[in-house]
C-alpha cells in the first residue's frame, strides 16, 4: 500500500496501512509463533483492529473487532496473552449524542489466539467517564486512570485480574482536592490523573494534569502512599500540564510532558480564549524521590527547511507534545533510556538523544503528509497532520497513528 512520503530527517518510511479508513490511536503488540501482531484502538470508531506486521513493509489486515456503540475505545494494552481495552462514554465533540446507552470501565480479553480475542470480563468504574490511559504489563494488576463515584476527575484505581472473569478493585489513591463527596473542590481546570499510572517495582509514577507529576509508594498495593510531587503549572503547559510521565529507572530519570492541545479545543472545552500556551517536554531527576527536579527541556521542533511557515503554530491544527513510546516492561518492545520518541501533533514524530540528560538533542523526525480526506472531527479548522501515538518494537520498527490517516511504519537510520 503506497502513500506519499513525508518530510524526514534520519528516518525512512518502511510501510503504510490505511486501516480501512479507521484512524488509529493507541497501539499494543505481541509476538506469537514468530508472528508479530499489532493491536490498534481507534479514533471515531468503536473497536480494535489486528494487523500482522511480521513484514513491516507489507502490514496485513487481519480483523476488526467491533466495540460497543456510543463508547470511546481509544486505549489498548496487550501482555502475556491478555488484552485490556478502555471504555468511556462518548466525549461530546461536534454534537455527538451523549444520551445513548454506552459501556464504561475496561474489558478484559484472552488473546492467546492472537486473531480471535475472547472477552473474559468487564470491570466497571460506576461512572460515565470510565477509564482513559491505563497500564497493564501481564501481571496480576491493571493500573487505571479512572473516574470514580464521588470524585472530581480521574483518580488512580488498581484492579486485580487474577480471576479475569471476576475483576476486583484492591486499591486507589487521589489528591485531597478531588474528593467532591467530602466537600473538596478542585482548584485548577484539569486536576485529574491523565495517566497512565506507570509502576516500577514498589513505585508508581502518575501524570496528574495540572497537579503535575506524582510518585507513589505501592509496596502495599492496597494502600498507595505519596512519596514525591513536582508541580509544573503554572507556568508550563495548559490545559493538561502533565500528560505523561515516562520512568527511566536504570538512570533514575523520567520523561515528562504536557499535551499540546490547540487553542480551538481550549476554547470549546474549557471556555477560555487564549493563545497557544508554552507546552513542554523535559527530563526529571528522580534520584531523590521526595524532591523530583526538572533538569532540562527537550528542544522545541522547528519546521524543515523550505517550509511555508516559520513555526508550527502557523501551520494550523495543534502543535505540542502528545505521546511517548512507553516500553511497559514488555519483552517485544524497544526499551532503551538513551533515546526517547515523542509524537508532536502537526510536527509529526520527534526523536531525541538524551544520553546527556542536561543537553537533550533532537536527532530525527518524520512529518507525514497532510491528510487529503477528513475522517474525523479533529483537528477543528484546517485539515493537517496530527500524529497521535507511537510504539517501537524491539526490532526497531516505529509505528505512528494519526487523527485522519492510517498507520505509518518507520525506521530510524541513526
Amino acid at each position: 500500500m503506497k502513500i506519499e512520503k513525508g518530510m524526514a530527517k534520519n528516518m525512512e518510511l518502511v510501510g503504510y496501512h490505511d486501516l480501512e479508513e479507521r484512524p488509529g490511536f493507541q497501539m499494543a503488540m505481541q509476538v506469537v509463533d514468530k508472528k508479530w501482531y499489532l493491536y490498534l484502538a481507534h479514533f471515531w470508531h468503536g473497536g480494535w483492529t489486528i494487523l500482522d506486521v511480521t513484514e513491516p513493509s507489507d502490514p496485513k489486515f487481519l480483523k476488526f473487532v467491533k466495540g460497543p456503540d456510543y463508547t470511546e475505545t481509544i486505549k489498548v494494552q496487550v501482555a502475556n496473552g491478555i488484552m485490556i481495552t478502555n471504555l468511556q462514554k462518548w466525549i461530546p465533540f461536534a454534537g455527538r449524542p451523549t444520551d445513548k446507552p454506552y459501556e464504561e470501565g475496561i474489558y478484559i480479553w484472552d488473546v492467546k489466539d492472537p486473531v480471535n480475542p475472547k472477552r473474559l470480563g468487564h470491570w466497571k468504574t460506576g461512572t460515565p467517564e470510565g477509564t482513559h490511559r491505563n497500564y497493564y504489563d501481564g501481571g496480576r494488576y491493571v493500573h487505571l486512570a479512572a473516574a470514580a463515584p464521588g470524585f472530581s476527575g480521574n483518580i488512580y484505581r488498581i484492579v486485580d485480574i487474577i480471576d479475569p472473569t471476576r475483576p476486583l478493585e484492591v486499591g486507589k489513591w487521589w489528591l485531597p482536592n478531588q474528593w467532591a463527596a467530602g466537600g473538596a473542590k478542585v482548584t485548577k481546570p484539569s486536576y485529574s490523573l491523565h495517566g497512565p499510572p506507570y509502576p516500577v517495582g514498589e513505585r508508581a509514577y502518575l501524570s496528574y494534569g495540572d497537579a503535575g507529576m506524582v510518585i507513589l509508594d505501592i509496596s502495599d498495593i492496597t494502600l498507595p502512599k505519596l512519596m514525591g510531587w513536582l508541580e509544573v503549572y503554572p507556568p508550563l503547559g495548559c490545559p493538561i500540564a502533565c500528560h505523561t510521565v515516562l520512568p527511566l529507572p536504570r538512570r533514575k530519570l523520567a520523561g515528562i510532558s504536557s499535551e499540546g492541545i490547540g487553542s480551538d479545543v481550549v476554547e470549546q472545552v474549557f471556555g477560555v480564549k487564549k493563545p497557544n500556551p508554552l507546552n513542554f517536554a523535559g527530563i526529571v531527576d528522580v534520584s531523590d524521590e521526595k524532591n523530583p527536579t526538572l533538569i532540562s527541556t527537550l528542544p522545541v521542533p522547528e519546521p524543515p527547511p523550505g517550509s511555508p511557515y516559520k513555526n508550527f503554530h502557523e501551520k494550523g491544527g495543534w502543535f505540542g507534545p502528545h505521546n511517548w513510546h512507553e516500553p511497559h516492561h514488555h519483552p517485544d518492545l524497544e526499551d532503551r533510556d538513551d533515546r526517547v520518541y515523542l509524537t508532536y501533533f502537526n510536527a509529526g514524530l520527534r526523536v531525541y538523544d538524551i544520553s546527556d540528560p542536561y543537553l537533550p538533542k533532537e536527532i530525527a523526525y518524520y512529518i507525514p503528509p497532510n491528510p487529503q480526506k477528513r475522517l474525523g472531527m479533529m483537528p477543528f479548522g484546517e485539515l493537517v497532520v496530527s500524529s497521535e501515538d507511537i510504539l517501537v518494537d524491539k526490532r526497531g520498527y516505529i509505528y505512528v497513528t494519526d487523527k485522519n490517516l492510517g498507520l505509518h511504519i518507520l525506521r530510524c537510520t541513526i
